[in-house]
């Protein structure tokens, strides 16, 4: 039996289930924020540019999560820190609705960075490496996808209940991830390729991981591309609705939840691709598209071509995305796949976190739109180059 076959019928649903819901409550949580920047510098007397450096801050402190739990996940297994994990950041996201200043919700949102940033690597290494490798990309797509999942969430819960709460009560929905704790504990079973592979020492943990330094830096490059063009067509978009197109809050809520309905599409869409024509491929093809729905996306001549232009970036951006869990997990050894990715992936976001303050800093003498689109373009071409200097693992049996 190879390392990706479950042990028992059924045994990869549960683990796909859990990373994909864990993935969609961190970003709700994290999209809160970025749905409510207007609203909370108002409270706090911030700027918009001032505002985005607490998106920065939670992407800066990601890496550290993926450090902490990445090591233990390869360690002590994946389920324990994963555990540990959606515990953490549930309680620092209701702790953040009850911020009574700036100073205060900046250190919280540093917080909640480190919850964020630990819980990629661990629940997606745990997903992939109990998939069968046939739908690998198949359910990477399914998996990833629970990010604009939570983005669509988000953006729901805005449209619905901040004019009636504010948005404080928002953030106490994070509290929802203690929940899904309960259902790792009983329900989603330990990684048979990690039970194989293990290192039984720290030091042959960090051995293992030292001399795989060549393939990190490479995951780091690719992934600040990745994260560019994902934060970059994302953070500052409420931003630019509202001061661009002067959308109120319902308007800007209903259009970002549509365009997260493309990236949900574009994601499974992308990522089943991939398992034919191969990862790379897919990947840059999807990010190729995306410079060319890029006019579209930021200089619509209408609000109907604006929700196609949100819709078909999105697709693109996300459908490059998709491929991304199932990419990583292949082209990392099994002893360090908990930790490898996950901490690559977050060094990337780090790398690209300040995208959001670059964008509001332009706009102040451009405008959003030409910040945004060139931006978004130079970015796009940045990660599909980088993907295509890299290699590829397409269905690799785990644990042999």
């Amino acid at each position: 039996m190879s390392g990706t076959e479950p042990q028992t019928p059924g045994g990869h649903q549960a683990a796909v289930c859990a990373g994909f819901l864990g993935w969609t409550l961190d970003a709700f949580d994290f999209f809160l924020v970025v749905m409510c920047l207007t609203a909370i510098g108002r409270e706090f007397h911030k700027s918009d540019k001032e505002m985005a450096a607490t998106l920065f801050v939670t992407l800066a402190f990601r890496p550290v999560g993926a450090f902490l739990f990445g090591l233990l996940a390869d360690r002590y297994g994946r389920r324990l820190p994963l555990m540990l994990d959606l515990l953490f950041y549930s309680v620092i996201e209701v702790l953040s609705g009850l911020a009574p200043n700036y100073a205060t919700f900046v250190v919280l949102r540093a917080l909640f960075g480190i919850g964020m940033g630990g819980e990629w690597g661990v629940g997606a290494s745990l997903a992939m490496e109990k998939v069968p490798p046939r739908l690998r990309g198949l359910l990477s797509g399914l998996l990833q996808q629970g990010y604009a999942a939570g983005y669509l969430l988000a953006a729901l819960c805005y449209f619905f209940l901040f004019g009636r709460l504010g948005w404080r009560p928002l953030f106490f929905l994070g509290g929802l991830p203690a929940l899904l704790a309960v259902f790792v504990r009983f329900r989603v079973k330990e990684s048979e390729v990690w039970e194989k592979t293990r290192h039984k020492t720290w030091g042959g943990l960090g051995i293992a991981i030292a001399s795989h330094w060549k393939l990190f830096l490479y995951i780091a490059a690719l992934m600040t591309g990745m994260n560019l063009a994902s934060h970059g067509t994302q953070d500052m978009f409420p931003a630019f609705l509202e001061r661009q197109w002067h959308l109120g809050p319902n308007q800007r809520a209903a259009l970002t939840a549509f365009s997260m309905v493309g990236a949900i599409c574009g994601g499974t869409l992308f990522g089943l691709l991939s398992d034919g024509w191969g990862r790379r491929r897919a990947m840059v093809a999807a990010l190729l598209a995306a410079v060319l729905a890029v006019p579209l996306w930021a200089f619509a001549p209408s609000i109907a071509l604006l929700w196609a232009g949100a819709f078909l970036i999105q697709f693109m951006v996300q459908g490059a995305w998709g491929v991304v869990p199932a990419h990583l997990a292949e082209l990392s050894p099994d002893s360090v796949r908990g930790f490898l990715p996950g901490f690559g992936y977050q060094c990337g976001a780090l790398l690209a976190g300040s995208v959001g303050y670059l964008e509001a800093a332009i706009a102040r003498r451009t405008g959003y739109a030409t910040a945004m689109a060139g931006v978004a373009a130079t970015v796009f071409l940045f990660a599909a180059a980088a993907t295509a200097l890299g290699k590829e693992r397409r269905a690799v049996k785990f644990g042999e």
